[in-house]
């Protein structure tokens, strides 16, 4: 067992001050029991803890640091950045630069604003799709998880679902009644609901990878199914890409499945590590954001010119390393090394991975929806989970989240992470 003294203290002193002790749920490890550890410094693949413990981290600031912790460029970025200043308030030529490579790449995106979250992305998403269209429904699906606004915590996934309580407290009924909630991959139940209330929608929002209730796909034609029901109803097709966005392509999930929305969130990976997000869709939806207008939308620091410095040195490192293969290519030994280990093991898993993003579940058959997440075994998570962290690897502290590679993952990091990962499962009986 590793020394845990200062961790300990810290925590103890963090719950007199912070509620539970932490400043985002997920952090508090209440899903697999015992107390957080503190961080104290992270470069490349490792993160230290303030006792000098160190780990391979798969947690990856939940999921911004693609190139690893601390990569030079994006430090040499936020330096060059902050001799200028740490922020204006005033239009700057980073945030241009910014919005013009995310119109490059992603393709949906003709227009774009800047925010300081994936919960203010998504948010103002909503917004917008409620003022451009005149209508109030909005439909998303369970397990999906769209940040913390109250529309939007209804059915969620993330630590919503890891503190048990998926329904925020604190969210007037009123609101979640305007939020119409389906199970994911069930397209008789889409088509109904379209059927029933197909004109008062003003947008369906969903992850098109799910990555908040732990990791899983959409079946085929269902998100072309999405597409077509929205268009025919004049509805908005929102994609969240808060985690996916550079994560699985260059161009997120939409470039891999040529389906399009109307209106895409984004966030994590553009920041480089420092707090950012993104809104973004087809030009005449956009231009009914105030100035032009109005649909109202603001913030004081949005576009911060640190932010976007990092974000934009981020992109580029790792377009010029070939990011995208190299991530593949350590997600895919990873996988089967993983697969081949747990051939032997004497309970069923199912172990899912879309690029650089992967999930272990203690489940037997598929896994296609919220429902099929939740009867995966809990036990044996929280069991797994303390077995790697002892061991050195930092996995998240949570069944519901998904796991990242970086760029300064080795191939030496992928085969002690297997074996110690085997290792562990086959002690959890």
């Amino acid at each position: 067992m590793r020394s845990r003294h200062l961790s300990d203290s810290l925590f103890a002193l963090a719950k007199q001050y912070i509620p539970g002790g932490v400043n985002s749920p997920v952090r508090a490890f209440r899903n697999v029991g015992g107390d957080p550890f503190f961080a104290r410094r992270a470069k490349g693949s490792k993160v230290w803890d303030v006792d000098d413990n160190h780990y391979i981290d798969y947690v990856g600031t939940w999921g911004p640091a693609i190139l690893g912790h601390a990569p030079q460029p994006v430090i040499e970025a936020i330096h060059n950045a902050a001799k200028d200043a740490v922020s204006f308030g005033i239009p700057n030529a980073y945030e241009v630069e910014m919005a013009r490579l995310l119109c490059d790449w992603v393709p949906s995106l003709e227009k774009v604003r800047m925010v300081n979250s994936g919960t203010e992305a998504t948010m103002s998403a909503i917004r917008l799709a409620r003022g451009y269209t005149g209508r109030d429904l909005l439909v998303k699906f369970e397990g999906c998880y769209h940040g913390h606004v109250d529309s939007l915590l209804v059915s969620s996934g993330s630590g919503a679902l890891t503190h048990g309580r998926p329904d925020s407290a604190g969210v007037p009924e009123d609101f979640a009644k305007l939020t119409l909630t389906l199970p994911f991959n069930d397209p008789e139940k889409l088509e109904a609901l379209f059927a029933a209330e197909g004109d008062r929608i003003a947008a369906v929002i969903l992850e098109p990878v799910p990555a908040n209730a732990g990791l899983y796909f959409a079946k085929e034609g269902f998100l072309q199914q999405l597409r077509d029901l929205t268009t025919r109803h004049g509805a908005l097709l929102i994609f969240d890409e808060v985690m996916t966005g550079f994560r699985v392509a260059r161009g997120g999930v939409q470039e891999l499945t040529g389906i399009t929305p109307d209106l895409t969130a984004l966030g994590k990976v553009i920041g480089g590590g420092l707090p950012v997000g993104a809104f973004g869709g087809r030009a005449d939806i956009m231009d009914q954001l105030a100035p032009d207008g109005p649909v109202y939308q603001a913030g004081t620091l949005s576009g911060n010119p640190l932010a976007m410095a990092a974000g934009l040195a981020q992109l580029r490192e790792l377009e010029k390393q070939g990011g995208w293969r190299r991530l593949e290519e350590l997600g895919s030994a990873l996988e089967n090394s993983l697969r081949a280990g747990f051939a032997d093991l004497p309970f069923p898993t199912v172990i899912h991975r879309i690029g650089s993003m992967f999930c272990l579940f203690f489940h037997e058959g598929p896994i296609h929806n919220l429902d099929d997440v939740k009867r995966s075994d809990l036990d044996r998570f929280r069991k797994f989970f303390w077995n790697c962290l002892n061991a050195g690897v930092y996995f998240a502290p949570s069944p519901y989240e998904t796991g990242f590679i970086s760029m300064a993952h080795s191939l030496e990091d992928i085969e002690t992470t297997a074996a110690v990962a085997i290792d562990a499962a086959k002690r959890t009986f």
